[in-house]
This record gives C-alpha cells, structure tokens and sequence, in this order.
C-alpha cells in the first residue's frame, strides 16, 4: 500500500478526540452524523460557515432513492432491480457499477432508518419522472422522495442557523413557496380554493414576520435541511460553527484527526474511527475549476464558503480527485440580473418556463441546440456541445407576450409581473418583432426568423423533427397538459417578443474524491486511504456526470452518509 505523506508533530496542548469527526453540515455530512450516533458513536460535526445545509438549504430538496417502502405508501411501488436496469442503460461502460450497486442496495434501509428513528421524514412522489425517460427500468413515480415541510419554530434559537433559500426563490418578506402552491399565491382569486390557500400562506408568514426575519413554515431543501438539524439536536450531537478544515493528521498511514480553523483560532481535532469529507464539493476553488471546468462555465449556485477544503485537503495526502465522467459538474441554466454594486441576482432555470410550449432556446446563429424541456443538467450539457462549433454561451431564451403572461419567464412571473422593471435592468429584452429581437441580443435575424418558422411548423404538427422535444415523460409532465397536440410546443407568434440570457451555473460537483462502496477514500493506487471518508459532492458523481432523475445528488449523499457511519460503527465494534 502506497505510503501517505506524515503530518508534522502537533504541539503539547492535547488535542480533543472523537469516533467520528465530520466536516460538512450539508445532507451527507449530517446524515453521516446522526446515523453514527444512533450507531452509538461519539460525533463530533464541524461547519464551515455560521449555518447548516449547504447546497442542500437553497435546492428542491428531492432525494432519488428508487424501492423505499414510502414508494408503497404513495401507490407506486418502485423496485432496485427496475432501478439497475434503468442506471445501466443511462450510464454504460462509463464505470462506477460497483458503487451504484452499493446506492441501490443501501438505499431503501437508510430511508427507513431515518423514517423510523429520526425526524428526517419523506414522502415518495407519486408523479415526478426519471429525468430520462425511454429507458428501460425508468419510473414515472416512487423514486423522488420530497422531505415533508418542517415548521422552524421548533427549533427555536436555532433556527437562525438554517441557511435560508436563494432569495429569488423566496416570496413576499421571506415566505416559501412549494411548487404546487406557487399558482394560488399568483392567481388568488382564480378560484375559492386558491383564495383560501392563498389566504392561509399569507396570514402565516404574517404571523411569523412578528417574531422572524423570514417564514418559519420550510419547505424543499430547507425543510430536509432543518428536519436533519433538528434531529441531531435532538441527539444532542454537537455542531461546532465557523470551523473549517485546514489540513488532514496522517500517522503511520492512517488519518487520524485534522487540524481547524475556529473562532478561537486553529485546533487539533482527532478521530479514532474516522474523517468525514462532506464540505460541499469544489465549486468556488478557482485552481479547482481552472483545471476542471470548461472556461465558459464562470458562475456556480453553491454557497461561496463551498471552496473545495475536503477535495483540497484529501488531494493534499495523495487522494486523486477523478473529473466526474461525462461532466465535472451537474448543470443549471441560469439567467443572471446585475443589481447595485456590482452585484448578481442568479435565477436558475429549473422547469417554470423551459418545458413550456411557446418556448425556444437559441446560440449566437440564431438556431435551436437542444431540446429545450429536457433537464437543467442536460440541457447545459447540449450548450456546451454546441459551443464547440459555434458561440452558445450565453445562450437566449425566446419568447412571445402570450408566453410570459402565461407562464412568465425566469425573474418575469407569470402575468408578466416585473415585466417593466426587467425590461429597464436589462435583464429582460423586448422588441416588437423578431428582427429587432435578433438585433438586440446579437443574433443573425434571418437565421431566427427561420429557426421561428420551423419551430411553429412543429407545433402545429406536435412533432418536433430536430430535437424530439415532448416525446419524453419528463418533458410532458413539466409541460402544459392543456395544451395539444404537443404540451410542450406552441407557435410563438404574438407581438412583442421577448428573450433572457442563460449561461451554465453549476449546482453540484460531479468531479470529486475517488472512494470505495462504503465512501472511503481511495489513494492513486486505488486502495482506502485509512480512516479517511467522503460522501456528498466531495465524493465523485456514482452517475459519472450523468443526471438520471429528480435528487440524484441528495439521495446517494445521504445513502453513502448512512455507509460511512455504518462503517464507522463497525470498526468501532470490532475487538481490538
């Protein structure tokens, strides 16, 4: 086994030991630490920054876990062995089988465990499909586990230390919206159910705003955020804030503690049964993202104290860090509004508008890329492979006046609310016909007017020749059902028109640590580096920079969290 590079001696002040020590309040770091408590294990959990969750706190919240028992519960029984089928035939040869087939069989007893014994609580959605569908083994229901909503006043002071959403994605003084309320809260008065939902969300956060600074009711990634918190309160498992990971402790080739940084200055740390790398990932490490990430992808939707320590650290003592396969990371498109001081409002553009019919996506030719209803992530991905012969990045979303009354478009809501204000921004662009349109976002006009013409003949025939947009599930269901013959295509041809720029934002690492089925980390040579773990965006995508379905971060983070702690215990448990 190859040799790690020794730490130098620390001082005499003795350093504090643990059985586990975690790094990274995120979905796979706190998993990793309440599972190891139930395991009877002393946790020691160390965050960077002054709050918990990470890119966790500001997603959906969604957890892809296929066979769960709550998939029985919510009538859509889901089984691993559909789930094998449909993971081999979206990832291939491009490796990884081993460590999927770890995810696939631990996953239904992590879900478990945590249903039963904490107050992490999901429920399976019965409609959310496989991001790619037309493969066999996909699931139109079951896998998509979405945490239940979690009222913050349980948590009382602490509550403090949940990181809050985007705030883009937040509504009035600091309210959360969950997807299927968002057309009561905007069409009030549609109807007398939306009016009493409606009703009810505002007299809450109401009632909140008297003792917050933001609604207490959580939904998505801050109620799964909160709900993991509040368990290892709960525990008592104790979250030491504002501490970050300087460097990893080898002794005689094994990792047994590390030194951090904290408010009352550097410390050693030591862990007799292991280190737990879940920091996030490397999305803000610029020597990181030069060396893996294309030029053209500047802007990531992580927290800005996600910097790569965990990668960086473990790299440090001879880790290799594996570039993800397909993609170093997983892709959202995102349309960016510049504020005051130089300042950026980022609004990624998850499926409000893209999978609507109406809708088009163009390069600098003037011409569609992609299959515009398709996922964030692969539709980043037909950018980038169209950037490489001609200019992509950014690319421009397009579309009519009826459209943005509809269904709005990124910052623009539905009804067009913030129209006049976008316009003057500059965020959103207006012009009374296409030629002008192709003017102002710097696009060949002949080439658009085509690439207009050929889209509308597709939507009158519902079939669209170039891209196969609406023969999916996923791209139906995220489209409009009203509309036919096609849900997700429409002409686009009601004056003025208009178009927002979208460039790629990364949401999540694919690229990360090399580690083995229980989420050790592995050394040039391939062989577990002792005592030395890693899960969540730290650990290299078991997709290989593909994006399979709704949660496909969240789920094998918080299952390998389970492994890791799993592991751990029974090290703990061997004779010694």
């Amino acid at each position: 086994m190859q040799t790690r590079p020794m730490s130098p001696p620390d001082s005499c002040v003795p350093a504090e030991e643990v059985d586990l020590l975690v790094f990274g309040a995120g979905a796979g770091g706190m998993t990793a630490a309440l599972v190891a408590s139930l395991e009877g294990l002393n946790v020691l959990l160390c965050e960077k920054t002054g709050q918990v969750g990470g890119i966790t706190a500001t997603s959906g919240g969604t957890a892809w876990v296929p066979g769960t028992d709550l998939s029985i519960r919510a009538g859509v029984p889901d089984s691993t062995a559909d789930a094998a089928a449909f993971l081999a035939s979206v990832v291939g040869n491009r490796g990884g089988d081993a460590l999927r087939q770890a995810f696939l069989d631990s996953g239904p007893a992590a879900i478990r465990e945590l249903d039963e014994q904490t107050d992490a609580k999901f429920v399976a959605a019965s409609a959310h499909p496989d991001y790619l569908g037309n493969h066999p083994g996909a699931a139109f229901g079951g896998r998509a586990l979405a945490p239940l909503p979690f009222d913050g006043r349980l948590l009382g002071r602490d509550f403090a230390r949940i990181r809050p959403p985007r705030p883009e994605f937040m509504g009035p003084t600091g309210m959360m919206v969950a997807r299927n309320e968002l057309d009561a809260l905007l069409r009030p008065f549609a109807s007398l159910a939306h009016f009493k939902a409606a009703a009810g969300l505002l007299l809450r956060q109401a009632a909140d705003r008297l003792r917050y600074p933001r609604g207490t009711r959580l939904v998505m990634g801050n109620a799964l955020v909160a709900r993991l918190f509040y368990s290892l309160r709960q525990r008592k498992v104790p979250v030491r804030f504002d501490t970050a990971l300087r460097d990893l402790i080898v002794e005689q080739g094994r990792v047994v503690g590390a030194r951090v940084d904290g408010p009352a200055g550097p410390a050693t740390l030591r862990a007799r049964y292991g280190v737990v790398l879940a920091t996030g990932g490397i999305a803000h490490n610029p020597a990181l993202r030069a060396r893996l990430f294309p030029q053209s992808a500047t802007r990531s939707l992580a927290p800005d104290g996600n910097t790569g320590d965990g990668v960086s650290a473990a790299s440090r003592i001879g880790a290799p860090v594996d570039a993800g396969g397909d993609s170093p990371a997983l892709w959202m498109p995102t349309s960016v509004l510049n504020k005051p001081q130089g300042a950026e409002a980022l609004w990624p553009h998850i499926l409000l508008d893209r999978a609507k019919p109406g809708l088009i996506a163009v390069n600098a030719a003037g011409r569609r890329f992609v299959n515009e209803s398709d996922s964030y992530h692969d539709f980043v991905m037909g950018m980038l492979r169209a950037h490489e012969t001609a200019p992509s990045v950014p690319a421009h979303l397009i579309c009519d006046a009826a459209f943005l009354q509809q269904y709005g478009l990124g910052l623009a809501l539905p009804g067009a609310k913030g129209r006049r204000r976008l316009v003057k921004a500059g965020y959103l662009i207006e012009a009374p016909d296409l030629p002008t349109l192709a003017a102002r976002i710097g696009v060949d006009a002949a080439a658009l007017q085509r690439t207009v013409e050929r889209h509308n003949g597709f939507a009158q025939t519902g079939v669209d020749a170039d891209f196969g947009r609406g023969t999916s599930p996923m791209n139906r269901f995220n489209g409009d059902p009203a509309h036919t013959p096609n849900p997700c295509m429409r002409p686009i041809a009601t004056a003025p028109y208009y178009a927002v720029a979208v460039w790629p934002a990364d949401l999540a690492a694919s690229a990360g640590l090399q580690g083995d089925v229980d989420g050790r980390v592995l050394d040039e040579s391939g062989a577990p580096i002792a005592g030395l773990f890693a899960c969540g965006n730290d650990l290299a995508s078991i997709f290989r920079g593909t994006y399979p379905g709704p949660g496909t971060t969240i789920g094998p983070a918080m299952v390998f969290g389970w492994r890791i702690a799993k592991a751990a215990a029974k090290a703990a448990h061997l004779p010694s």
